[in-house]
């Protein structure tokens, strides 16, 4: 015990069967030896709704239901999964949490972002998030067939993989000095906490200082092909690992 979890951008579907398989036994792994996981979003690639029936979602929800009955679990919503709601919350065990997240583990200070909202420099996915967190715009697509739902899911994730493969890992899709300035700034400035993100796809630890205090920057391990990564905290710090098939 005394080990804190930390996941993001798993981005599990029916069409990733290693991955899925990979968290199936990292939940054996983990349960009742941790004293929590924190999930940063993108869990899933997508998620059209609570009402989604497929077989995958169901079994995910059993699974996870299972490891909340003796681990806690707490979930921050991602890109891909904005409009996971309290109803799959309550099917399965799961605390939501809302970004930015600041929490105390084993006596340090740890800020919880999912790490889009640090990516500034793209300016036309930040209008498109402004547009997705708004719950006019949320409600209007969950009133629609879920049939209807999950061909826009297969669009939006197609349009996604296509800007992907056209523009690859380009600069404005980094987490920008002054999105990561902006959100620091918010925080106590005598004594910085260390600040955990995902959504980058660019796992690793950087050094900053905002306004002459430093602080560290961990970015998770994305899963991918047959592997992913996590960070674990226990009273020594922060653990970078990773994760194979």
């Amino acid at each position: 015990m005394n080990t804190t979890i930390f996941i993001s951008d798993l981005h599990l579907s029916e069409h990733t069967p290693q991955l899925n398989q990979l968290f199936q036994r990292c939940l054996n792994q983990w349960q009742g030896n941790i004293d929590a996981l924190y999930i940063l979003g993108d869990f899933f690639d997508v998620w059209i709704g609570d009402d989604d029936d497929s077989d995958f979602i169901r079994n995910i929800k059993s699974q996870l239901k299972q490891f909340t009955s003796s681990t806690p679990v707490y979930f921050m919503h991602g890109n891909r999964d904005f409009l996971l709601g309290k109803q799959f919350a309550a099917e399965t065990g799961i605390d939501l949490i809302e970004a930015p997240q600041l929490t105390q583990l084993y006596g340090q200070d740890y800020l919880l972002v999912h790490g889009d909202e640090l990516c500034t420099n793209d300016l036309a996915y930040q209008q498109f998030r402004m547009q997705t967190r708004n719950p006019l715009w949320q409600m209007a697509v969950l009133n629609k067939p879920l049939a209807e739902r999950r061909m826009l899911a297969g669009q939006i994730r197609q349009m996604s993989e296509t800007r992907k493969n056209s523009e690859g890992k380009s600069e404005i899709s980094d987490a920008s000095e002054n999105g990561i300035e902006t959100l620091m700034s918010s925080q106590n400035q005598e004594h910085l906490p260390t600040l955990i993100h995902g959504h980058t796809h660019r796992p690793a630890v950087h050094e900053h200082l905002c306004h002459g205090v430093p602080f560290k920057r961990y970015v998770i391990q994305d899963w991918a092909d047959d592997k992913g990564g996590y960070l674990a905290i226990d009273e020594t710090g922060v653990h970078v690992h990773e994760l194979k098939l």
